[in-house]
Protein backbone atom coordinates (compact mmCIF):
# COMPACT_ATOMS: atom_id res chain seq x y z
CA UNK A 1 0.00 0.00 0.00
CA UNK A 2 1.34 3.09 -0.74
CA UNK A 3 1.60 6.55 1.03
CA UNK A 4 -1.25 8.12 -1.11
CA UNK A 5 -3.72 5.15 -0.10
CA UNK A 6 -2.33 5.12 3.38
CA UNK A 7 -3.45 8.68 4.05
CA UNK A 8 -6.74 7.91 2.22
CA UNK A 9 -7.34 5.15 4.42
CA UNK A 10 -6.65 7.12 6.84
CA UNK A 11 -9.36 9.72 6.11
CA UNK A 12 -11.80 7.11 6.05
CA UNK A 13 -10.91 5.70 9.50
CA UNK A 14 -11.57 9.06 10.83
CA UNK A 15 -14.54 9.94 9.31
CA UNK A 16 -16.42 7.13 10.78
CA UNK A 17 -14.52 7.43 14.30
CA UNK A 18 -15.44 11.23 14.49
CA UNK A 19 -19.26 9.59 14.05
CA UNK A 20 -18.72 7.50 17.09
CA UNK A 21 -17.11 10.45 19.07
CA UNK A 22 -20.19 12.21 18.23
CA UNK A 23 -22.98 9.78 19.25
CA UNK A 24 -20.44 8.90 22.12
CA UNK A 25 -20.29 12.28 23.23
CA UNK A 26 -24.46 12.95 22.55
CA UNK A 27 -24.40 9.66 25.01
CA UNK A 28 -22.77 10.78 27.84
CA UNK A 29 -24.11 14.45 27.14
CA UNK A 30 -27.75 12.34 27.83
CA UNK A 31 -26.45 10.79 30.91
CA UNK A 32 -25.12 13.94 32.61
CA UNK A 33 -28.43 15.50 32.19
CA UNK A 34 -30.65 12.43 33.15
CA UNK A 35 -28.09 12.06 36.55
CA UNK A 36 -28.80 15.51 37.59
CA UNK A 37 -32.50 16.03 36.18
CA UNK A 38 -33.59 12.24 36.46
CA UNK A 39 -36.58 11.80 39.02
CA UNK A 40 -34.61 9.52 41.46
CA UNK A 41 -32.09 11.40 41.75
CA UNK A 42 -33.51 14.98 41.63
CA UNK A 43 -35.99 13.73 44.65
CA UNK A 44 -32.61 12.75 46.56
CA UNK A 45 -31.26 16.13 46.17
CA UNK A 46 -34.61 17.70 46.99
CA UNK A 47 -34.97 15.92 50.32
CA UNK A 48 -31.47 16.27 51.28
CA UNK A 49 -30.01 19.52 52.90
CA UNK A 50 -27.94 21.91 51.17
CA UNK A 51 -23.64 21.88 51.21
CA UNK A 52 -24.10 17.80 51.76
CA UNK A 53 -21.53 15.53 50.12
CA UNK A 54 -24.13 14.49 47.78
CA UNK A 55 -24.62 17.82 46.51
CA UNK A 56 -21.16 18.26 45.35
CA UNK A 57 -20.98 14.98 44.10
CA UNK A 58 -24.13 15.28 42.24
CA UNK A 59 -22.85 18.78 40.64
CA UNK A 60 -19.65 17.29 40.08
CA UNK A 61 -20.63 14.35 38.04
CA UNK A 62 -22.96 16.43 35.90
CA UNK A 63 -19.98 19.04 35.23
CA UNK A 64 -17.92 16.43 34.26
CA UNK A 65 -20.50 14.84 31.80
CA UNK A 66 -21.25 18.22 30.23
CA UNK A 67 -17.33 18.79 29.94
CA UNK A 68 -16.56 15.52 28.04
CA UNK A 69 -19.74 15.51 26.39
CA UNK A 70 -18.67 19.21 24.47
CA UNK A 71 -14.56 18.06 24.37
CA UNK A 72 -15.75 14.86 22.39
CA UNK A 73 -18.54 16.81 20.31
CA UNK A 74 -16.41 20.02 19.47
CA UNK A 75 -13.60 17.18 18.75
CA UNK A 76 -15.97 15.48 16.69
CA UNK A 77 -16.77 18.25 14.55
CA UNK A 78 -13.14 19.68 13.83
CA UNK A 79 -11.59 16.31 12.96
CA UNK A 80 -14.60 15.80 10.38
CA UNK A 81 -13.78 19.49 8.60
CA UNK A 82 -10.35 19.27 8.58
CA UNK A 83 -10.61 15.45 6.97
CA UNK A 84 -12.84 16.64 4.58
CA UNK A 85 -11.09 20.05 3.88
CA UNK A 86 -7.50 18.96 4.37
CA UNK A 87 -7.17 21.95 7.44
CA UNK A 88 -3.99 21.66 9.49
CA UNK A 89 -5.41 23.60 11.74
CA UNK A 90 -9.05 22.36 12.68
CA UNK A 91 -7.16 18.95 12.80
CA UNK A 92 -4.80 20.17 15.56
CA UNK A 93 -7.70 21.72 17.37
CA UNK A 94 -9.43 18.33 17.18
CA UNK A 95 -6.73 16.24 18.84
CA UNK A 96 -6.01 19.43 21.26
CA UNK A 97 -9.86 18.21 22.13
CA UNK A 98 -9.52 14.70 22.01
CA UNK A 99 -6.20 15.12 24.11
CA UNK A 100 -8.72 16.81 26.63
CA UNK A 101 -10.67 14.49 26.66
CA UNK A 102 -8.86 12.08 27.28
CA UNK A 103 -7.04 13.61 30.59
CA UNK A 104 -10.66 13.79 31.88
CA UNK A 105 -11.42 10.55 30.88
CA UNK A 106 -8.40 9.15 32.79
CA UNK A 107 -8.76 11.55 36.11
CA UNK A 108 -12.75 9.73 35.89
CA UNK A 109 -11.20 6.16 35.93
CA UNK A 110 -8.75 6.73 38.34
CA UNK A 111 -11.04 8.09 40.56
CA UNK A 112 -13.55 5.42 40.40
CA UNK A 113 -11.06 3.01 40.83
CA UNK A 114 -10.16 4.69 44.33
CA UNK A 115 -13.59 5.76 45.34
CA UNK A 116 -15.63 2.91 44.24
CA UNK A 117 -18.50 3.38 46.72
CA UNK A 118 -18.12 7.32 47.46
CA UNK A 119 -21.36 8.11 44.88
CA UNK A 120 -23.45 4.90 46.58
CA UNK A 121 -22.26 6.25 50.58
CA UNK A 122 -23.33 10.08 49.39
CA UNK A 123 -26.48 8.68 48.28
CA UNK A 124 -27.49 6.35 51.34
CA UNK A 125 -26.08 9.50 53.39
CA UNK A 126 -28.54 11.10 52.50
CA UNK A 127 -31.52 9.19 52.41
CA UNK A 128 -30.63 8.11 55.97
CA UNK A 129 -30.92 12.12 57.20
CA UNK A 130 -34.30 12.31 55.86
CA UNK A 131 -35.36 9.02 57.44
CA UNK A 132 -34.32 9.44 60.69
CA UNK A 133 -35.84 13.06 60.47
CA UNK A 134 -38.91 11.83 59.07
CA UNK A 135 -38.73 8.87 62.02
CA UNK A 136 -38.09 11.34 65.46
CA UNK A 137 -39.66 14.82 64.12
CA UNK A 138 -43.43 15.46 64.57
CA UNK A 139 -42.88 17.57 61.43
CA UNK A 140 -44.91 16.06 58.60
CA UNK A 141 -42.22 17.55 55.79
CA UNK A 142 -39.91 15.13 56.10
CA UNK A 143 -42.73 12.43 56.25
CA UNK A 144 -43.57 13.50 52.65
CA UNK A 145 -39.82 13.89 51.50
CA UNK A 146 -39.50 10.32 52.45
CA UNK A 147 -42.66 8.78 51.13
CA UNK A 148 -41.67 10.37 47.76
CA UNK A 149 -38.30 9.36 47.95
CA UNK A 150 -39.75 5.33 48.92
CA UNK A 151 -42.66 5.63 46.02
CA UNK A 152 -39.58 6.90 43.67
CA UNK A 153 -37.36 4.05 44.84
CA UNK A 154 -39.96 1.53 44.97
CA UNK A 155 -39.07 0.55 48.50
CA UNK A 156 -40.04 1.14 52.14
CA UNK A 157 -37.80 1.43 55.47
CA UNK A 158 -34.48 -0.16 56.28
CA UNK A 159 -34.53 -3.75 57.82
CA UNK A 160 -32.66 -4.68 60.68
CA UNK A 161 -29.88 -4.00 62.37
CA UNK A 162 -30.08 -0.60 60.20
CA UNK A 163 -33.77 0.41 60.67
CA UNK A 164 -34.96 2.50 63.43
CA UNK A 165 -37.24 0.68 66.23
CA UNK A 166 -40.29 -1.62 64.44
CA UNK A 167 -43.11 0.82 65.97
CA UNK A 168 -41.89 4.04 64.07
CA UNK A 169 -41.17 2.22 60.66
CA UNK A 170 -44.58 0.05 60.86
CA UNK A 171 -46.20 3.10 61.24
CA UNK A 172 -43.50 4.27 57.26
CA UNK A 173 -44.66 1.47 56.24
CA UNK A 174 -48.51 0.42 55.62
CA UNK A 175 -49.83 -1.88 53.75
CA UNK A 176 -48.65 -2.75 50.00
CA UNK A 177 -45.98 -0.60 51.01
CA UNK A 178 -44.35 -3.06 53.96
CA UNK A 179 -44.40 -5.73 51.14
CA UNK A 180 -41.44 -3.47 49.09
CA UNK A 181 -38.01 -4.02 49.61
CA UNK A 182 -35.74 -2.86 51.63
CA UNK A 183 -34.76 1.18 50.41
CA UNK A 184 -30.88 0.37 51.24
CA UNK A 185 -31.07 -2.02 48.30
CA UNK A 186 -33.37 -0.80 46.46
CA UNK A 187 -31.31 2.28 46.61
CA UNK A 188 -28.37 0.45 45.85
CA UNK A 189 -29.50 -1.66 42.72
CA UNK A 190 -30.37 1.68 41.06
CA UNK A 191 -27.16 3.28 41.41
CA UNK A 192 -25.27 -0.07 39.96
CA UNK A 193 -27.48 0.09 36.67
CA UNK A 194 -26.04 3.75 36.24
CA UNK A 195 -22.64 2.67 37.75
CA UNK A 196 -22.35 -0.08 34.76
CA UNK A 197 -23.03 2.96 32.22
CA UNK A 198 -21.07 5.03 33.08
CA UNK A 199 -18.18 2.88 33.27
CA UNK A 200 -18.98 1.31 29.69
CA UNK A 201 -19.31 5.19 28.52
CA UNK A 202 -15.75 5.74 30.24
CA UNK A 203 -14.49 2.44 28.89
CA UNK A 204 -15.54 3.32 25.01
CA UNK A 205 -14.22 6.99 25.68
CA UNK A 206 -10.96 6.12 26.61
CA UNK A 207 -10.47 3.36 23.71
CA UNK A 208 -11.55 6.05 21.41
CA UNK A 209 -9.62 8.62 22.25
CA UNK A 210 -6.72 5.82 22.72
CA UNK A 211 -7.24 5.03 18.80
CA UNK A 212 -8.38 8.82 17.44
CA UNK A 213 -5.85 11.02 18.76
CA UNK A 214 -2.34 8.93 16.62
CA UNK A 215 -4.98 8.96 13.53
CA UNK A 216 -5.07 12.82 13.91
CA UNK A 217 -1.56 13.41 14.96
CA UNK A 218 -0.84 11.13 11.10
CA UNK A 219 -3.54 13.35 9.17
CA UNK A 220 -2.10 16.32 10.72
CA UNK A 221 1.54 15.14 9.45
CA UNK A 222 0.36 14.41 6.23
CA UNK A 223 -1.55 17.55 5.35
CA UNK A 224 1.14 19.72 6.99
CA UNK A 225 3.35 18.27 4.60
CA UNK A 226 1.41 18.61 1.57
CA UNK A 227 2.41 15.33 -0.22
CA UNK A 228 -0.71 13.54 0.27
CA UNK A 229 -4.49 14.52 -0.39
CA UNK A 230 -7.78 13.00 -1.48
CA UNK A 231 -7.29 13.26 -4.46
CA UNK A 232 -3.97 11.66 -6.18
Amino acid sequence: MGPWSRVRVAKCQMLVTSLFVLLLGLAMATAAVLTYFGPRFAVIGHASSQRTRYEALHLWAFSTGITLAALLTLGAVLSTAATVREAGGLMAGAFLCFALAFCVLVQVAFWRCHNPTQVEDAVLDAYDQVYEQAVKSSSGIWRQELVAIQDMFQCCGKSPPFGLPEGSQADLCRGQEAARQDCLQGIRNVLRTHRNIASTLISLGLASMVYVMPLSAFLWFAIRSGKYTLSP
